[in-house]
């Protein structure tokens, strides 16, 4: 599998689909391990924004794996070739595993500037257009542990016709084909995994030809592309998730690009996903936001069905929510901070958190340093959501193993902490 060691070891399938295991011996040296379902720890330039290495690491249970991007990387491509030590060394990144996929799923890209040759990334300055030869000399100069394959993801809208659909199918499984061609050939790459990109829009039989073709390649694993939120209805997308996994071999991860809402996770964990990407609690401090909402499936089942009661009475809906799937607006799983009802609000930003934040901070102290625009206010909530999202991640691994998946949804659902 293009010089991978990646294995993926389940230790409970449940209703068929969800998978509770670990993925194991990744990262060159194939020393770590990462617990699946779960999620990657996003980054913007190998920084996780807002907090410095040493803030970052007062975090516990951290990722395993550091997501970059190459929309991020691309036009620092000389400097990088300069330095000759890889992405990793270059960034002051050490004891983690560097994946590296196409684009930030943070930041919305322009489509309409893919060829049967290219497809671009937008950086600060602007559109790189990426060939092949371009993209591969990219990953031999970042020299991550596990990378996607350039795609067609300009399929994500409503409307694509059949015939564009197809399209960016035979794309990608032409880039995937000339990536593994380059990839083989390149001692730099040596033991670095390799994943394929599932494409096919809303149409089923082209998500089920680009699953069955790209899982013939020898990739180590897959990346579910444009189910993102806000372009399809969200029991089409489980629809989908559930029969393109159904074509995937059991013992390769796959992991969705876009989706980070956590209703949505949990849906797409039900339809056989593994891993998602970490750029929620990213979108979330951008709003002056917190995370809030309920996870905790310990309580006795009688106390958890009288705090549903509660909260579907409708006594804590958060301020600000909106019933809307794009995930640029604020959800009903956060808390907007800047609101004036918090600024005499004593209370950690959630009871019973652990993190620095709330062990230290009230709800009044961070709207003081949002409405005065102090940088603080955003170092103190990404270490909160930041905290609070891996958390959630730890719950849904443990309401698979004590088949507690149905209290967890009503939990997350139906509840939101305030």
């Amino acid at each position: 599998m293009a010089g991978s060691r990646m294995k993926l070891e389940l230790s409970k399938v449940v209703q068929g689909r969800c998978r509770l295991g670990q993925l194991k011996e990744i990262g060159r040296m194939g020393q770590h391990c990462l617990d699946i379902p779960g999620c990657l720890l996003y980054t913007h330039l190998g920084t996780v924004p807002h907090l410095t290495q040493d803030t970052l690491h007062t975090l516990s249970s951290l990722p395993t794996v550091t997501q970059v991007t190459l929309s991020n990387i691309a036009e620092h491509q000389e400097v990088l070739e300069e330095f000759k030590g890889g992405f990793k060394k270059f960034a002051g990144l050490h004891d983690t595993v560097l994946y590296c996929s196409l684009h930030d799923s943070a930041a919305q890209s322009p489509t309409g500037h893919t060829t049967n040759k290219t497809v671009s990334v937008w950086g600060s300055g602007g559109r790189i257009e990426l060939t092949v030869a371009k993209f591969m000399a990219l990953q031999r100069t970042v020299q991550p542990d596990w990378y996607q394959t350039m795609a067609d993801g300009e399929t994500w809208q409503t409307g694509i016709s059949r015939k564009r659909v197809r399209k960016s199918v035979d794309r990608s499984l032409a880039h995937l084909d000339e990536c593994l061609l380059v990839h083989q050939k390149s001692q730099e790459l040596d033991g670095v995994s390799v994943f394929g990109v599932v494409e096919g829009g809303d149409i089923l039989e082209e998500r089920l030809r680009s699953a069955r073709e790209t899982a013939k390649r020898p990739v180590a694993g897959f990346c579910l592309d444009c189910f993102q939120n806000g372009a399809m209805d969200q029991a089409l997308r489980s629809q989908l998730i559930t029969a393109v996994t159904k074509e995937l071999p059991e013992d390769k991860p796959r992991l969705l690009q876009g989706v980070g809402r956590p209703d949505e996770v949990l849906a797409c964990v039900e339809a056989g996903v593994d891993l998602f990407e970490g750029f929620f609690p990213f979108q979330v401090t951008e709003r002056g936001c917190a995370l809030c909402f309920l996870f905790d499936i310990t309580p006795d089942s009688e106390s958890a069905a009288a705090d549903e009661e509660q909260h579907t009475a409708g006594e804590t809906q958060p301020n600000g929510y909106l019933n809307c799937d794009d995930q640029t607006h604020m959800t009903r799983f956060e808390m907007d901070l800047k609101d004036k009802r918090y600024q005499d609000d004593f209370r950690p930003l959630v009871e019973g958190c652990g993190c620095y934040c709330c062990r230290n901070h009230q709800r009044a102290y961070v709207h003081h340093l949002l409405v005065t625009n102090e940088l603080l206010a955003g170092v103190l909530l990404m270490i909160h959501n930041t905290s609070h999202y891996n958390s959630f991640f730890r719950a849904v691994r443990e309401a698979l193993a004590n088949d507690k998946m149905d209290l967890l949804r009503r939990r997350v659902l139906g509840t939101v902490k305030e």
